[in-house]
C-alpha cells in the first residue's frame, strides 16, 4: 500500500479552490517565500509543481492551495485528511528577494493570491509598507482576502463582475492607485499570464520596477523538461531554477502566452480519460452493489 506525506487537514476555499496542510518537516524547515514544491499523489501520477503558501516548522507542515484545472489537480481535489501524497519535493526555485523598497504594491489574479501572501508577509516583515490589490471573477473566487488585510496596510479587492469590491481588473485599480499618488516604489504580480501582462503594462506606465511569478509556465520543476523557457531582456531563461520571479519589464509576455497553450489539447484528453475512467468505476460498483 502506497504511503508518503500526510495530509493533516482539507478544507474547501472556494470552488475548485481547496486548501491542504501536508506532514512535510524538512521542507517547513528550510521553505522561504517564493520557492515551490513538486508533488506526485500516486504511483502511475504526474508531478506537479506548487506553490507553499505558509509553514507550521514546530509541527512540520506546509500549507498548499490548489485549483482543481487539469488532470492531477482534479484528483488532488478529491483528497481530504488522512489521505497521503507520494511524493513532496522542495523547497524548489529561489527564494523572493526582498529589499528596503519603502512602499511596495502586491497584486494578485484569482490563486495567484495563495503564493503572493507569502511575498507580502516577507516584505512587511522586512520594514516595508505593503499595499495589496487581490482579485478574481466574482466574490465566490476571492481567496485570503482577510490575512491579506491583516498582513497589509492597505488593502483593495475587485472581481471581474463586481459582487465584491470594485468592478473590474487588477490592472484598473493598480492604474486608479497610482494616480491617486500612491508613490509605490516597486511592485510584485502573481496570477494569470494575461494578468501580469496587463499589470506590467500599467507599472511601466508609472515607471514602478517589478517583478513577475512565472509559476503558470512550470511543468517538470527541475530545468529537464525545458517547458519552463521563457525570454526575459532577450534572454533565455528557465523559470523553475531561475525563478520563478522575474523581471516584470524584460518578460516576453507574448511568447509566454503562446508556449504556456502547448499543452493545451493533451490536458483535455486526459481530464477526458479521467471522467470515463470515474465513470466505469461508477458503473461497475452499481453493478457489484447489484
Amino acid at each position: 500500500m502506497e504511503q508518503g506525506y500526510l495530509i493533516h487537514l482539507h478544507r474547501k476555499l472556494a470552488d475548485r479552490i481547496h486548501e491542504y496542510w501536508v506532514d512535510a518537516p524538512l521542507i517547513a524547515k528550510k521553505h522561504r517565500a517564493g520557492q515551490f514544491v513538486i508533488l506526485r499523489l500516486h504511483e502511475h501520477g504526474e508531478r506537479i509543481p506548487l506553490t507553499v503558501v505558509e509553514t507550521d516548522p514546530e509541527q512540520g507542515r506546509i500549507r498548499l492551495i490548489v485549483q482543481v484545472a487539469g488532470k492531477t489537480t482534479e484528483e488532488f481535489g478529491d483528497y481530504t485528511a488522512g489521505d497521503h501524497i507520494l511524493d513532496v519535493v522542495g523547497p524548489l526555485g529561489l527564494q523572493t528577494h526582498v529589499d528596503d523598497w519603502g512602499k511596495l504594491i502586491v497584486i494578485g489574479g484569482g490563486v495567484g493570491a495563495a503564493p503572493l501572501l507569502p511575498i507580502a508577509k516577507a516584505a512587511k516583515s522586512h520594514g516595508n509598507t505593503v499595499n495589496a490589490i487581490i482579485g478574481a471573477r466574482s466574490k465566490e473566487l476571492l481567496i485570503l482576502t482577510e490575512e491579506f488585510a491583516e498582513v497589509c496596510d492597505e488593502l483593495r479587492i475587485c472581481t471581474d463582475d463586481g459582487t465584491e469590491g470594485t468592478k473590474g481588473f487588477v490592472s484598473d485599480v493598480l492604474d486608479q492607485w497610482c494616480d491617486q499618488g500612491a508613490g509605490y516604489k516597486f511592485g510584485i504580480a502573481v496570477g494569470p499570464v494575461p494578468m501580469m501582462n496587463a499589470v506590467a503594462k500599467v507599472l511601466k506606465r508609472w515607471e514602478i520596477p517589478g517583478l513577475a511569478s512565472l509559476n503558470p509556465i512550470m511543468v517538470d520543476g527541475t530545468g529537464m523538461c525545458g517547458a519552463c523557457r521563457v525570454t526575459v531582456h532577450g534572454e533565455t531563461r528557465f523559470a523553475c531554477v531561475e525563478g520563478p520571479e522575474f523581471d516584470i519589464h524584460g518578460v516576453d509576455f507574448h511568447e509566454l502566452t503562446l508556449r504556456n497553450r502547448s499543452y493545451t489539447e493533451e490536458e483535455h484528453e486526459a481530464v477526458e480519460h479521467l471522467h470515463a475512467c470515474h465513470l466505469t468505476q461508477a458503473i461497475n460498483h452499481v453493478r457489484t452493489e447489484a
